[in-house]
């Protein structure tokens, strides 16, 4: 299986080099990459795992993304792709404490304006930070980070939202019983 996606990601790249497609449809490709990669796979850590490869392959500008994990109040880091980072933040502060405790997606075009905001990379200047819910409740964050200003626009919060709402509906699925 991961022989067979790997191939046919090299295949993505090389169509996405010979002609130029939308940020949406690249998006939608982005999407279908991710649920064949996390499909039938129900072990989180190891989708977070892929999930911030694919991503951190497959964006531009992009210096920083992985997940922060809940564990006891507090975001704790998860799988990711880039330099060292801060190991834990507490739920509220900074972007991604923020996203997690208001449960809502977090896009910012100057983190240098965000009030509270935590320098893991000095270099990053733009985040966007995603909410994964599970029930209802956060289990953790994606937190992509950029040294672009305004990096991130509307139509990548949405493309990026259905990538985290379909490894939503993986983390559903791996929670029945069979």
């Amino acid at each position: 299986m991961l022989c067979i996606f790997k191939m046919h990601i090299n295949l993505w790249k090389i169509s996405l080099l010979s002609k130029k497609v939308s940020k949406t449809e690249f998006y939608q490709e982005l999407l279908v990459q991710t649920k064949a990669l996390i499909s039938g796979e129900t072990d989180p850590i190891a989708n977070m795992a892929n999930i911030s490869a694919l991503l951190f392959n497959a964006l531009e500008r992009v210096n920083w993304l992985g997940f922060y994990r809940v564990v006891n109040q507090q975001l704790v880091l998860g799988p990711f792709q880039g330099k060292v980072a801060c190991i834990r933040i507490p739920l509220g502060t900074g972007v991604c404490g923020t996203a997690a405790h208001t449960k809502t997606t977090q896009r910012i075009n100057d983190v240098h304006q965000f009030d509270g905001h935590i320098a893991c990379d000095a270099t990053t200047n733009a985040e966007i930070v995603i909410p994964v819910k599970l029930n209802g409740d956060i289990i953790a964050i994606l937190d992509i980070d950029s040294t672009s200003l305004e990096r991130f626009d509307q139509e990548d919060q949405n493309g990026l939202e259905a990538i985290v709402n379909a490894f939503e509906q993986n983390l559903a699925l791996g929670q029945v019983k069979t």
